[in-house]
Parts: C-alpha cells; structure tokens; sequence
C-alpha cells in the first residue's frame, strides 16, 4: 500500500485548521482530523517543555510526503514542526478507493 497517515502538532486550533484546509485544498491529503486539547511534553533547546497543543492526523499517498511536509513548513509557525508518517498497513478498499481518487 503507497497510503500513509502523518501525524503534525499546531500550537492552536486556528493554525490547525488552516493547515487542514492548506492541505486539503491543495489536494495533498484527502481528510484531516483536529484534536483539540493534547498535552506534549517535549526536550526542546535544553528544557523540559510541558505545552497544550492541537493534533493533525492527514492521510494522503507516500510520494506525496515531500509535497506535505514543503506546505506544512511554508504554512507552521514552529521552526521544526513535527511531521510524522506512519503507513497504512489495512484499510477499508472504499476508503482507500476515495484516498486515492481525491489527493494529487
């Protein structure tokens, strides 16, 4: 399977929403689900960092990756956003069918 769910932390649910709707538009990914209300606790410039953040989970195609991670870092306003993909192992063939038909 060439499908792939890339997990992208925001600061705030207004960037979040941006990014999906960055994404999506551009057809790079089919659909992107916002978590609100996330907690990360991360090493960042020799501190222990414990902030409230929003998760983006994007599912589009592996050679769409480069193109994803391009928008998302024109779009973040983090220096080094978290772009994460894992691949899609299983799924649903109509859902997959409908990831494929809609992204680039």
């Amino acid at each position: 399977m060439n499908e792939i769910v890339i997990f992208i932390t925001a600061p705030k649910e207004e960037e979040a929403v941006a990014l999906a709707r960055g994404l999506v538009e551009a057809k790079l990914a089919g659909c992107v689900n916002i978590v609100k209300n996330i907690r990360s606790i991360y090493r960042w410039k020799g501190t222990i960092e414990d902030d409230q953040e929003v998760l983006l989970i994007a599912k589009t195609k592996r050679d769409l990756f480069p193109s994803v991670e391009a928008k998302v870092k024109e779009m973040h306003s983090y220096s080094v956003p978290e772009i994460i993909a894992v691949p899609i192992i299983e799924g649903s063939r109509d859902y997959i069918g409908w990831l494929n038909d809609v992204v680039g």
